[in-house]
């Protein structure tokens, strides 16, 4: 059993543990509800990377499977604020707990202090973490293409519309192409394997004229506005990277450890987009 094999059967037998706790019918009557009080805050994930000069999604992520805890100290009240007012055009909260030292919570708690999208990264099977999203606020959900059947994805994707939720469908290889549907909104390149946990940015260069062709084929448009928005995840450290990237066709850049690792996440940030959109500029 490889780690994505261990991280998601480990998740299947925590979400049972989470329908014991609050029922699913409790659960999906406490979000219509929410739903049916009205208009819904209007926080798109695509169009703030879309329309961002960086298109930076800085993660709150306190711990690794492959390098252990990150920042073990870090507070959801502070980091996730700290990103959103350095220029981050969305914010990813790492919501597993056994494997990346995150809980659900963490997005309730930073939502009040930040302005931004905020997506919901974990390791989603089942669509009562859908509800769940909704529930504490995010604005969008990480779907893994590793994770799912073609089928799982393409109902996953279709529930997350109708909650409301934005879609980011996470491919490593080729093959993974496959899942995209209708209903995602942005398609990101994995770096990290998932299975090995071993990096490669350069996964996403080799991706990038599939990634394309892939869109306009499902899409019948390449257009950020239009097709899905591609995002490069994992493994980026260098601004220069970003630039290289955007240039590849990418518009989103999911950084978590080089600003995590660091004594002041926010500013680390700030100095990193600084870098990208000034590259005459030292970062400090």
């Amino acid at each position: 059993m490889d780690i994505l094999e261990e991280i998601v059967a480990h998740k299947r037998i925590e979400i049972e543990q989470q329908k014991a706790i609050i029922p699913p019918a409790t659960l999906y009557a406490n979000v219509e509800q929410l739903l049916a009080d009205g208009p819904q805050p209007h926080r798109s994930m695509k169009e703030s990377l879309a329309n961002s000069t960086s298109g930076i999604i800085a993660e709150f992520k306190r711990k690794s499977p492959s390098k252990g805890w990150i920042k073990e100290e870090g507070k959801p009240d502070v980091i996730p604020a700290s990103y959103s007012q350095n220029g981050a055009s969305a914010i990813s909260i790492l919501t597993d707990e056994k494997y990346f030292g995150g809980i659900l919570r963490y997005i309730r708690i930073a939502r009040p202090t930040v302005t931004c999208p905020i997506l919901r990264k974990d390791f989603i099977v089942d669509e009562y973490q859908l509800y769940q999203a909704k529930m504490v606020g995010a604005d969008a959900v990480l779907l893994i293409a590793a994770d799912l059947t073609k089928e799982e994805c393409q109902n996953l994707a279709k529930k997350a519309h109708k909650l409301q939720l934005e879609t980011l469908l996470e491919v490593h290889t080729e093959a993974e192409l496959e899942y995209l549907n209708d209903c995602i909104d942005m398609l990101g390149v994995n770096n990290r394997n998932l299975g090995t946990f071993h990096t490669d940015v350069a996964n996403s260069y080799r991706l990038a004229d599939k990634l394309r062709a892939t869109v306009g084929s499902v899409c019948g448009c390449t257009t950020a506005t239009k097709g899905p928005l591609l995002v490069s995840e994992s493994g980026i450290s260098n601004p220069q990277t970003v630039r290289e990237l955007r240039e590849a066709g990418f518009r989103g850049f999911l950084i978590g450890e080089t600003f995590m690792k660091t004594a002041d996440p926010g500013q680390a940030l700030a100095d990193f987009i600084a870098q990208v959109i000034q590259p005459t500029l030292s970062i400090h």
